[in-house]
């Protein structure tokens, strides 16, 4: 093999791979979203997950994109780590699916059938009609069809580029010694391993293995734990990608590697030990194409056949590599009242409800929480801190998600009037709790910025903002123990101290323009202000409009507009002195 072979085969390696890019990103395209919507809305059989795993890996062909996709589902909580393993066990099986297209390449004989089947004889063909439909197609499917062609027809060149350059190892003394040494089954898996890690696609390194059985200098005894290393190699993309995530998609991705582990450890002791005893003599055989990918094919099956009814033992596997600790444990505790929401429930409409309240003040508490925490972060920035208060915007989404889902089916129920308008007044107030939360993640993105960038208020700027968030923190709190403790009387303190607030968002602002005058802030820290105090206004207006629906329900009174005007126009004794009480404890 000379320096002209090494050349053709890198120019062939390349072609190979940009060829897989080109048809894999066009047949995603083509999917849409179509596949991750059906990922998404699996049910919890299975045996559904492991067929719809295979299909999507072989429509998109790439397992490291359908368990990455897995891994994101999991991390954001759309599905749960015991669905994903089906679907990961069914990309595994699906992914073969390339190395059987790949196999067309090793086509022999001289029926014209057979020679239509090779890959030099319709690789032009479907060349030319990808680029007429990538040039003159007029759709953007057109487009993303005549793309798929063009990759496929490249990556069928490059396969065949790679076969004619390393043609002459079948004849080197050199290469048939190293061969030799992939046969003992731990060096072969390492050597499959290495590949796939270094090429990030096990499709892509499945092709060059049978590029190399196409000079007959591969056998079997080595093609096979080439292969078995392969299939661990592949797990690489989906372990990186898991790097940062939760722990629950850290597990995920380790269930992929378990399961190729777990799978390749079966194999190798079953089969090995046979071998000792029975010599197989299929091993001394030249690998074909098609035994590659047959072989690929059947262990991937068995692999399933055999783990997923104890699917629970990766997963335990799993859980004892990644571990929780006990911020992972407060963070699952966030959600853990959303089990109360059972359907068997909505037959009995007043324990539904109840039921309603009770998940409804867990969120409103956790709404609280995430408030403190980002003001928290303003005053003393705190890494652990702003990971919860993320994580808190995200379960009070799902806590917006699934008790509203849950109110809309009660709604339907036969009811009560005043069951009814609690009902509404619950969504209304879910409404306002989880926009509170999203104010919560703007102002702890305010903070990471002033963090990043080094930067601080002035002496009387932070004193500013630290009595409007005491201010903030206050009303929160007055908010959410009025709503869990139904005060209508506490609720009726909301929006006086919302007033104060409104007159604090207003002279923060008047105070900063005279301190960028004199030069004592910068333009930057002025933005950042800005948004801090928008974030501050928004939070108080939605603990103004929780308030509001308590006491207009309690009231049978629902113009909200009306409500405001005339509680602001006729200012009665009450509303004066809890607004002086406010105004006094708050002053800038």
């Amino acid at each position: 093999m000379d320096l002209f072979n090494v050349l053709s085969l890198i120019g062939g390696i390349a072609l190979f791979l940009f060829g897989m890019s080109v048809m894999g990103d066009g047949l995603k395209k083509i999917a849409g979203g179509k596949m991750e919507m059906i990922l998404e809305q699996l049910t919890k059989n299975p045996i559904k997950g492991v067929l719809l795993g295979a299909v999507v890996t072989a429509v998109i062909q790439s397992s490291a994109a359908t368990t990455v996709m897995v891994i994101g589902f999991v991390n954001s909580g759309i599905m749960q780590l015991v669905q994903g393993v089906g679907i990961i066990m069914g990309a595994n099986i699906g992914t073969t699916a390339t190395a059987w297209i790949l196999s067309l390449s090793g086509i022999t004989g001289e029926n014209i059938f057979l020679q239509l089947l090779k890959p030099s004889s319709f690789s032009p063909v479907v060349a030319f009609i990808g680029v007429l439909l990538t040039m003159f197609g007029n759709t953007e499917k057109r487009n993303d069809i005549g793309k798929i062609l063009l990759g496929f027809a490249v990556l069928m060149y490059g396969m065949t580029s790679m076969s004619d350059a390393v043609s002459p190892l079948s004849e080197s003394e050199t290469f048939a010694n190293f061969l030799t040494t992939l046969r003992n089954p731990v060096v072969g898996i390492i050597a499959g391993v290495i590949l796939t890690v270094v090429m990030q696609s096990s499709s892509a390194s499945i092709g060059i293995l049978e590029a190399l059985c196409m000079t007959g200098a591969i056998s079997y005894g080595t093609a096979i734990p080439i292969i078995l290393g392969q299939n661990i190699g592949g797990c690489s993309t989906a372990m990186i990608s898991a790097i940062g995530a939760k722990k629950k998609a850290q597990r995920a991705a380790f269930i992929h590697l378990y399961f190729n582990v777990v799978g390749v450890v079966i194999f190798c002791v079953i089969f090995y030990i046979l071998n000792a005893f029975l010599r197989f003599n299929f091993l001394d055989n030249a690998a074909s194409t098609y035994g590659v990918a047959l072989f690929h094919t059947l262990f991937n099956i068995a692999t399933m056949l055999i783990l997923l009814p104890i699917k629970n033992v990766l997963i335990k596997l799993s859980e004892l590599t990644i571990k929780d600790d006990a911020e992972d444990a407060e963070e699952e505790g966030y959600t853990a009242e959303l089990k109360m929401l059972d359907e068997r429930f909505l037959e009995q409409p007043p324990f539904a409800l109840a039921q309603c309240v009770a998940v409804s003040n867990r969120m409103a508490e956790l709404t609280e929480k995430s408030i403190k925490l980002s003001t928290d972060l303003i005053r003393d920035y705190d890494k652990k801190k702003a990971k919860k208060v993320v994580a808190l915007e995200e379960a009070i989404d799902r806590y917006e998600d699934n008790l509203g889902t849950y109110l809309v089916k009660l709604s339907s129920r036969p009811m009560k009037r005043e069951e009814n308008e609690k009902v509404s007044m619950i969504l209304h107030i879910i409404t306002n709790f989880e926009r509170m939360s999203d104010h919560a993640l703007n102002i702890k993105e305010t903070a990471d910025e002033l963090k990043e960038k080094g930067l601080d208020f002035s002496n009387k700027g932070r004193e500013e903002i630290t009595t409007f968030m005491n201010a903030l923190n206050h009303i929160t709190t007055m908010t959410v123990k009025a709503y869990t403790t139904k005060d209508i009387k506490l609720a009726k303190e909301v929006e006086p101290l919302e007033d104060v607030i409104d007159g604090l968002n207003e002279k923060a602002k008047k105070h900063h323009i005279k301190r960028l005058q004199k030069g004592k802030c910068t333009i930057e820290l002025g933005i950042l202000l800005e948004d801090l105090l928008i974030n501050f206004e928004r939070v108080s207006d939605h603990c103004s409009n929780v308030a509001v629906a308590m006491i207009q329900t309690a009231e049978d009174s629902y113009d909200t507009h009306e409500y405001l005007d005339t509680l602001k126009e006729e200012a009665t004794p009450e509303f004066e002195e809890m607004y002086n009480k406010y105004n006094e404890m708050y002053k800038i």
